[in-house]
């Protein structure tokens, strides 16, 4: 795979859309995961709901877990590219 022409707006704009892909699944979970749990947090601070207290701070980590990993993936892929990799 060759490096793209970033200079060329075609393809900056191709190999933008080709970033914007990978990872997509981790990274919208990641951030899925963590909104949970700051409502979760925001429930049981407020009285609305009753949830342990270890639910709340374990996915919103594991969100952020997952919202570091697509972006190490992304930053890999983007550095494999810019090698023509």
């Amino acid at each position: 795979m060759t490096a793209p022409d970033l200079r060329d707006p075609a393809q900056r704009r191709a190999y933008r859309r080709e970033l914007m892909g990978v990872a997509r699944t981790e990274r919208y979970w990641g951030i899925f995961l963590a909104m949970i749990g700051i409502a979760l947090l925001w429930m049981r601070r407020s009285g609305w709901a009753t949830v342990p207290e270890w639910l709340a701070p374990v996915a919103i980590g594991l969100g952020i877990v997952l919202m570091l990993i697509g972006i190490i993936h992304r930053m890999r892929h983007h550095r494999r590219r810019m090698r023509g990799e």
